[in-house]
């Protein structure tokens, strides 16, 4: 039992990050919008000042969601002798050498 192997597999797939990066999307309109909004103002450069903050304070939890979703979706799996054993017998097939 000393000797049990284990085996990382990650399921994450593209649906289950589609909705953050919909979500950050909308985020960047929307500030995007607050600036065009707010560039007729007496102070154009606030409304860069403004987009700039929003994205670099929406950054982090974009960043925290993304890589709480992949740690959610790694499993450990432990590997049998068998399937051990099987892996290592497997010899990939002879490349096909480059010709020009």
């Amino acid at each position: 039992m000393l000797n049990q192997k284990y085996r990382f597999a990650c399921t994450l797939t593209f649906g289950d990050i589609y909705p953050q990066v919909m979500a950050w999307i909308g985020i960047i309109l929307i500030s995007v919008a607050a600036a065009l909004a707010s560039m007729g103002a007496a102070n154009p450069q606030m409304a860069f000042f403004v987009v700039g903050l929003i994205l670099v304070m929406s950054l982090p939890f974009l960043l925290f969601t993304f890589v709480t979703t992949l740690f959610n979706h790694i499993e450990v799996r432990a590997t049998s002798e068998q399937a051990t054993e099987d892996r290592a017998e497997f010899v990939a097939p002879p490349s096909v050498p480059f010709r020009r």
